[in-house]
């Protein structure tokens, strides 16, 4: 049974979830809009939202924390100078997902995610 078991594992070890996110991560936030399946898209979603959170604040707490769970610079720069302050005066919800239908191949749901 999975009695408060809440975290999607997607058939990975920890480290390959990490990076999963990781690199979905990096891409909604250059792209802006990805297409992926629904559960990958309903897992990225607090992932990216608990960052956008943090890069509102623009402390250099906040911008360390953001670096090691992005792990990279190039989108880092892109968070705390656009993205950051454009949701300045939102609550939260940055973010929407999209049912698309299903994957050809395997029938897999797919979904896209955006920043609202």
């Amino acid at each position: 049974m999975r009695h408060s078991n809440r975290i999607k594992k997607f058939g990975r070890e920890k480290n390959q979830r990490l990076a999963l996110m990781r690199s979905l991560a990096q891409a909604l936030l250059k792209e802006g809009k990805i297409k992926t399946t629904e559960a990958k898209a309903k897992a990225l979603r607090p992932f990216v939202e608990r960052l956008i959170t943090k890069a509102r604040t623009g402390t250099p707490a906040s911008r360390r924390l953001v670096k090691t769970r992005l792990g990279n610079d190039m989108n880092l720069q892109k968070l705390y100078k656009e993205i950051g302050p454009k949701y300045a005066s939102r609550a939260g919800g940055y973010t929407r997902v999209i049912k698309a239908g299903f994957r050809l191949s395997d029938g897999a749901h797919m979904a896209y995610i955006e920043l609202v």
